[in-house]
């Protein structure tokens, strides 16, 4: 039987103080008051002096409110029955569905051993161009989608959620509008893609420390359904939110900032979750895609630099499309040398065109003359904006590289592009 404390010491916002003993970090408690039962989870000890953020918030909560420590931290259920359903950050039901109350698993465990991962050695392919032919992802990959407020990267992780070519979608809302929560539950629902996939889902309305829960829960239940062998891609938005969360619950407890008011571990948190992505020797995978958005376009900021140093590589997202310079996949080397012959040789030979084009665009806005080979390039770069970078092109990575070789046949000679004569010979639309 858990003791229960009838005195708390002090009301600060959301977060009460309670004198006790025997108690662990993260451990979940009950705070009865005239307003009813609410949750709460440990936050910080500090010498018998005990922290808990109320996941309802104070309101209500008077200082001789009894609190009662479970014994236990926050546990998510897990079995088949959750493939479809929409849940809060606290685990709860948000889609009028029976609760699950089976095989309950503890959440925010530690990352798996290092020992025990393989090199990443196959594609998850998405039917995105812009991602299966110049920045592959790599299963157990994890990679950010770097973005400002007002891109379509909600947009961005449904159309993935419901290409990739996956076993299980775990997808993780944080901080989101209420139109971004129905937008992802109806687009899913309605493509016949809700099947394979489980929410946990945080509005900006909801309480503030099930915003932190949300990672964790999305990524304990990927694990299990890792170990049981399925390839898992686990689907975050919005990262500054969680690190916001954190910024808030840390004033509340009057923590000495860092930078920007941003709490000192916020690597630490960040990389907690990011290193969950693994290959199981023998089994399954968990491979994490995350939005991260970047205040006033500023890469700088706490959350994307500290993000940058964890992950492997980056996705741009502007302008509606995603950047082909500034993205990056560390480890499509590891995998787009065995997908098709000509795969790496279209890669470069795309990008560096379009790179050219780029180039006479700003000779074109100064007034410079304009000859044959600039007005190749200007045709080629709309081509190639249109039915290569445009997010709504749609298509296996075969027809995309077979698209590429037909862009660059319209426009150019087989030896103005510099690719290998062998590739040419085989590849070149006749």
């Amino acid at each position: 039987m858990h003791k229960v404390y009838h005195k708390i010491e002090r009301i600060a916002g959301n977060v009460i103080t309670v004198a006790a003993d025997g108690v662990t970090y993260h451990e979940l408690a009950q705070v009865q008051s005239p307003q009813g039962t609410s949750l709460a989870q440990v936050i910080r000890i500090d010498s018998g002096m005990i922290d808990l953020q109320v996941f309802a918030g104070s309101r209500g909560v008077s200082t001789d409110s009894q609190v009662r420590f479970l014994g236990r931290s926050m546990q998510v259920p897990f079995s088949e029955s959750l493939l479809g359903r929409v849940f809060s950050g606290a685990g709860e039901p948000r889609d009028n569905g029976p609760a699950i109350s089976e095989n309950m698993i503890d959440i925010g465990g530690p990352s798996v051993n290092p020992s025990k991962r393989i090199i990443p050695k196959s594609m998850v392919r998405t039917g995105i161009p812009m991602i299966d032919v110049f920045n592959t992802l790599v299963v157990s990959q994890k990679l950010p989608i770097f973005s400002i407020a007002g891109e379509p990267y909600n947009e961005l992780l449904a159309r993935i959620a419901l290409q990739a070519e996956v076993d299980i979608i775990i997808l993780g809302g944080m901080g989101l509008k209420y139109d971004d929560y129905l937008f992802f539950r109806d687009f899913l629902e309605e493509r016949g893609a809700l099947s394979r996939t489980v929410s946990f889902m945080h509005t900006a309305s909801d309480p503030i420390v099930e915003c932190l829960l949300v990672p964790d829960a999305a990524l304990a239940v990927a694990e299990q359904f890792a170990t049981q062998g399925k390839k898992v891609l686990v689907l975050l938005t919005d990262m500054t939110n969680f690190a916001d969360a954190m910024k808030e619950i840390a004033i509340t407890m009057e923590q000495v900032p860092s930078n920007r008011g941003y709490p000192g571990d916020l690597y630490s948190q960040l990389a907690s979750r990011y290193e969950k992505a693994v290959d199981f020797e023998g089994s399954g995978s968990i491979t994490i895609l995350a939005v991260t958005t970047m205040p006033g376009d500023d890469v700088t900021h706490p959350v994307p630099d500290n993000t940058g140093y964890i992950t492997e590589g980056q996705f741009y997202l502007r302008k509606g499309r995603i950047e082909p310079f500034g993205s990056l996949s560390r480890l499509k080397q590891q995998v787009n040398g065995d997908t098709r012959e000509d795969h790496r040789t279209m890669m470069n030979t795309m990008i560096q065109l379009y790179a050219s084009y780029k180039e006479t665009l700003e000779k074109q806005s100064m007034g410079f003359r304009m000859g044959n080979w600039d007005a190749k390039l200007l045709k080629y770069g709309v081509r190639f904006e249109k039915e290569m970078m445009d997010l709504s092109v749609n298509i296996p990575l075969e027809k995309a590289l077979d698209l590429g070789w037909k862009i660059l046949a319209e426009y150019f000679k087989p030896e103005e592009t510099g690719i290998p004569s062998k590739l040419i010979a085989k590849f070149w639309p006749e």
